[in-house]
């Protein structure tokens, strides 16, 4: 089941929030949220739903040891083997074929390949379970006695299957105590409604735009033969703006259900295109998976000690593999991970120095060509594209690139204003008198009813939606 689905927002969800509200207790709630969550995933993954249970008791289970012998060998031994089971899992599932296919490249070696279907969120569920084992380990929060309170942190959908990647610490108070306030239920709706429209409205369309530009997996990237100079650098930024409506789409549905629902996520996504640096890109984009990888990965000892450039290589060579099990998401990981560098030795003071418009040319061209890595995971497509980047490919742009250019040029000029923080600007100003606000929330009332009808329509012609980071 996804979220951007008919099914979704006007069968299951409706029949969620009526059971959860007419439950007078917060321990009530916490069961209606379970057993809709577990419904939610065996929607879609009927088998794998008792591998999320099977996890989700390992890690209580460990939590509960790793509080009781902390500092201890039996509580090393217990992470230790908390590590290995949620690593394994992931490795087993996600990268077992990755690995077999490399290894059989190697002369007289000759194993079978793994056909394994990954189950969906196995990425943002074992992050979470990692997060919790080892946050409890360093005494940053105290072990969950109660295993359904767990489960809850766990499995809960809005979060479950695409993140972002939720601390239990975030969480741990409210999930014994919360109220839904008046406030939380317009701004968690609003959310919502924004999340939908930029997934069915936006995202949808600019997958269409790619398609049309790189062509798609399914054909081998055969649009890549043919790609122009302009083509390949418009093609990009469409993939790139495609990402972030998809992603921050989800994104704002997680927190909007969250908070209808009394929790408080974490931003995810936060203007990421108007960075200034690659640095500071990485603050605002994907905010939970890099936070976790620079909280647990980024000071691990290399061979025996603290090293700035490996724990960097180390993030940044995992950032990619998260992704995928693709040679093209690692070239990708590792790219960024030469910029952070560089921009780390630079120093932050002189980043800062660097002009405003020189700044903002150097980070989008960066990001743009970071997305054409990230798409083309034929590493012969890949070495078209880059040909195309610097004018060998073929020419500087044809009658095709004009007419899809032409075609698009709307939605792509609307993609890019509402990337950037725009709207919040004028929110900003505009809420500065109390005419001002109460003009605001008429808009927003508006606009969202708008959004919402509009989706729906769209989402009649829609028989598969899913969002893109389901399969990581």
């Amino acid at each position: 089941m996804v979220f951007a689905d008919e099914l979704f927002l006007f069968l299951f969800l409706p029949l969620c929030l009526a059971f959860y509200f007419i439950m007078p207790r917060v321990q009530m709630k916490n069961n209606v949220l379970i057993l809709f969550s577990l419904v939610f995933y065996a929607w879609g993954e009927q088998l794998y739903l008792l591998l999320l249970l099977a996890s989700s008791l390992i890690n209580y289970a460990a939590g509960r040891l790793l509080q009781r012998y902390r500092d201890t060998e039996t509580g090393k031994a217990c992470l230790t083997l908390s590590l290995i089971v949620n690593i394994g899992v992931l490795v087993a599932f996600k990268y077992s074929g990755f690995i077999a296919e490399n290894l059989n490249l190697i002369p007289f070696i000759d194993i079978p390949v793994p056909d394994m279907h990954m189950p969906i969120g196995i990425s943002f569920f074992t992050f979470q379970n990692i997060s919790y084992t080892l946050d409890v380990w360093w005494d940053k929060t105290g072990a969950q006695r109660s295993f359904r309170k767990y489960m809850l942190y766990i499995s809960m959908f809005p979060q479950l299957v695409a993140g972002p990647i939720v601390r239990y610490s975030a969480i741990a108070e409210e999930i014994d105590e919360r109220k839904t306030t008046l406030e939380d239920l317009s701004a968690g709706f609003s959310r919502l409604i924004i999340g939908v429209a930029k997934k069915v409205i936006i995202a949808n369309n600019l997958n269409s735009a790619v398609t049309a530009v790189l062509g798609q997996s399914s054909d081998g990237y055969a649009a890549a033969d043919s790609l122009t100079t302009l083509g390949a650098w418009y093609g990009a930024i469409l993939v790139a703006l495609w990402y972030y409506f998809d992603f921050s789409g989800y994104s704002d549905i997680a927190i909007g259900l969250g908070r209808i629902f009394g929790f408080h996520f974490d931003e995810n996504f936060n203007y990421p295109f108007a960075c200034k640096s690659i640095s500071e890109f990485w603050q605002r984009w994907h905010i939970s998976l890099g936070s976790f990888f620079r909280d647990y990965l980024l000071y691990v000892p290399i061979f025996g000690k603290r090293r700035k450039y490996g724990g960097l290589f180390l993030v940044w060579f995992c950032t990619g593999l998260w992704h995928g099990a693709s040679w093209n998401f690692i070239l990708w990981g590792l790219y960024y991970g030469v910029f952070i560098a560089i921009e780390s030795a630079i120093g932050k003071k002189r980043m800062k120095r660097m002009p405003r418009a020189l700044a903002h040319i150097y980070t989008k061209i960066v990001i743009v060509v970071g997305f054409g890595i990230f798409y083309f995971e034929s590493l012969s497509s890949l070495g078209k594209f880059f040909k195309a980047l610097v004018g060998l490919g073929s020419g500087l742009t044809n009658a095709v690139t004009n007419t899809i250019f032409m075609q698009y040029v709307f939605l792509f000029a609307a993609a890019i204003l509402l990337s950037l923080p725009i709207i919040k600007a004028i929110k900003s100003r505009a809420s500065r008198s109390t005419s001002g606000t109460a003009v605001i929330s008429t808009v927003g009332v508006l606009c969202n009813v708008v959004l919402l009808a509009v989706s729906a329509i769209l989402l009649l012609n829609t028989t598969n939606n899913p969002f893109l980071y389901f399969r990581f």
